[in-house]
C-alpha cells in the first residue's frame, strides 16, 4: 500500500498516472475537493477520459451542498484499498489534503453519526444569529476545541456541537478517550509513502499561477455561477471553502456578472501560496516518520522504481519496462 503526497501544482497526479501505465495501481484520490461533483475545473480533477482509463477511487463521491467528514473519508479509502486487493492490484493513495493523509495513517476516534434534526435545528441558528455566535457557544463547551477552529468555520463548529449533543463530552475529550487504529492494523499490510518535495516554493507559486490561468480559460468562473445556481449551497457549504471557489463566490456576491479582474486573481493566488506553505509544514515535519520517503530531486519513472524497489513494496506488478 503506497502513498504519493504532495503540494498543490507538484504533479502528483500526472505522476500517479504515468505510474499507473507501468505498475498494476490502484489509485485512490486524497483531495477534499475532488470528492464533490461538478466542482470540475477549480479542483484540477483529471479529464473524464482520464479517469475512464485511470479510475481513481474517492473521486465524485457526493454533492457539493453535502458535508464530508474525514471519518467518510477513511471509510471510503479503506474501502478502496480492500477492493484494490481483490483485484490484486497496489493500492496507490494521491494527492494533497495533509489532514486526509493523516487520519488515513493514524486512524481517527469512531465519532457519533450525523443527527440531520440537530443539524437543520443549529443550520437554522447560524443563519438567525450568525455562525461566530456558535463559535463562542462552542467556546464555553470545549475551548480546546474551539482554539483550532475559526470563527467563520461552520462545518466544523456544527461537527463539534453535534459530538458534544450526542455524547454529552466535548469534542477533544471524546478524541482523546477513544484512540484511532492505524492503516497497518486496519488493513494489515504494509504502508509506504513518498513526499514530493524537490520544487522550490517560488516554482510551485509559478505553477499555481499558469494552472490558474488555464483554468479561467476553461471556464472556472462560469463553473463557480453554475454551483451558485444550487439550491442549500452557500459560502458556508464545506465544498465552497475550497480554494479558488471561496473567493469567486465572495467575488460574485459583490457583483454577480463582473468581470475576473487582477485583484480577485491575486486574492485566489494568496490563498494558493498559504495552502502550499501549509502542505510544506506538514511535509517538513514527517520526514522523521517511518516508511516515509522525501523525493528531493524530480522523480522520473526510473527513480521512482528504484524507490519501490529499496522500500520492498510488495506487491507490485509492472506492466511494462521502466526502462523504456
Amino acid at each position: 500500500m503506497l502513498g504519493l503526497l504532495g503540494p498543490t501544482a507538484s504533479g502528483k497526479t500526472n505522476l500517479a498516472i504515468e505510474l499507473a501505465k507501468h505498475y498494476d495501481l490502484a489509485l485512490i484520490s486524497v483531495d477534499s475537493a475532488m470528492v464533490y461533483r461538478s466542482m470540475n475545473i477549480g479542483t484540477a480533477k483529471p479529464k473524464p477520459e482520464i479517469l475512464q482509463k485511470y479510475p481513481h477511487a474517492l473521486v465524485d463521491v457526493v454533492e457539493p451542498e453535502t458535508s464530508f467528514t474525514v471519518s467518510e473519508f477513511i471509510q471510503l479509502a479503506d474501502e478502496a484499498v480492500r477492493n484494490s486487493f481483490v483485484k490484486n492490484k497496489t493500492p496507490l493513495l494521491v494527492g494533497g489534503t495533509m489532514m486526509y493523509f493523516k487520519a488515513f495513517r493514524e486512524g481517527i476516534s469512531p465519532l457519533p453519526p450525523r443527527d440531520p434534526e440537530f443539524r437543520k435545528q443549529l443550520q437554522e441558528r447560524a443563519q438567525t444569529q450568525g455562525v461566530p455566535a456558535l463559535h463562542r457557544e462552542l467556546q464555553s463547551i470545549d475551548p480546546e476545541a474551539c482554539r483550532k477552529i475559526h470563527p467563520n468555520n461552520y462545518p466544523r463548529i456544527e461537527r463539534a456541537l453535534e459530538i458534544y449533543s450526542q455524547t454529552s463530552t466535548p469534542m477533544s475529550q471524546f478524541l482523546k478517550e477513544n484512540a484511532g487504529i492505524p492503516a497497518v492494523r486496519r488493513l494489515k499490510c504494509e504502508y509506504v509513502e513518498f513526499a514530493l518535495t524537490h520544487q522550490r516554493r517560488e516554482e510551485l507559486h509559478e505553477r499555481v499561477k499558469k494552472r490558474l490561468e488555464d483554468m479561467l480559460v476553461e471556464g472556472f468562473a462560469e463553473e463557480v455561477k453554475q454551483l451558485r445556481k444550487r439550491q442549500g449551497l452557500s459560502a458556508s457549504s464545506s465544498s465552497m471553502r475550497t480554494v479558488g471557489y471561496r473567493q469567486l463566490w465572495e467575488h460574485f456576491d459583490k457583483s454577480p456578472e463582473s468581470t475576473i479582474t487582477e485583484s480577485i486573481k491575486e486574492r485566489i493566488l494568496v490563498a494558493n501560496r498559504g495552502l502550499i506553505r501549509r502542505q510544506m509544514t506538514w511535509l517538513r515535519n514527517w520526514a522523521s516518520l517511518p516508511n516515509y520517503n522525501q523525493i528531493n530531486q524530480p522523480p522520473t519513472l526510473n527513480s521512482m522504481e528504484n524507490l519501490f524497489e529499496s522500500a520492498c513494496v510488495q506487491p507490485v506488478a509492472r506492466t511494462e519496462s521502466m526502462s523504456k
